[in-house]
């Protein structure tokens, strides 16, 4: 898996240097056969060539074997919960919708997690004033690890073929949540 991500920044770097080739000056043939020798072909390009976020792209790619979950993962505090026996009423949609978030992680009288509600269950029903959170839930949550690897994190996205897992921790307390897009934002911001 590194190498093919290797070789796919080597492409990379090679067509950011293509604007400052001319006609006379072929792409070079040279490919980096180590780590040690593509961390110095990063280390020898000009910053106007690979900016700084190119960098830092190159960086998270890198340490993507060494990352964990609890690396990238939104940590509890600022995730938006929902009790399963709350009224969807006008303040609590509003609430909802303003966070930013898509999915919220339903919760019991005893904040055990029962169930996720994503924003397009309450898109697409006539919600009633006295309708309860639980009546729009998904009972279907999937969980990984803090520890677990982002390697492993993709894998699960692929079987489980879902994009929000809640996070716990050893104590199997929830700490978090790993979505594809915190995943997508590590590798490409």
């Amino acid at each position: 898996m590194f190498e093919s991500l290797i070789k796919k920044f080597v492409k990379f770097i090679d067509r950011k240097l293509e604007k400052y080739r001319t006609k006379e000056s072929p792409a070079p043939k040279y490919t980096p056969k180590t780590l040690e020798e593509f961390i110095d072909v990063l280390r020898r390009t000009p910053k106007d060539i690979l900016s700084s976020q190119d960098r830092k792209r190159i960086a998270a790619i890198m340490s993507f074997d060494e990352r964990k979950v609890r690396d990238i993962m939104i940590p509890k505090n600022n995730l938006v919960f929902v009790n399963s026996k709350e009224i969807l009423g006008p303040l609590i949609l509003d609430k909802l919708y303003k966070s930013g978030f898509t999915n919220f992680p339903v919760v019991d009288n005893h904040d055990k997690v029962v169930g996720i509600i994503h924003t397009e269950a309450l898109n697409a029903l006539e919600i009633k004033k006295t309708d309860r959170a639980e009546k729009y839930m998904n009972k279907s949550v999937h969980y990984l690890h803090d520890t677990d690897s982002l390697k492993y994190a993709i894998e699960e996205i692929e079987r489980k073929q879902s994009y929000y897992f809640l996070v716990k921790n050893q104590k199997e307390t929830t700490v978090g949540c790993f979505t594809i897009q915190t995943l997508l934002d590590y590798l490409l911001n």
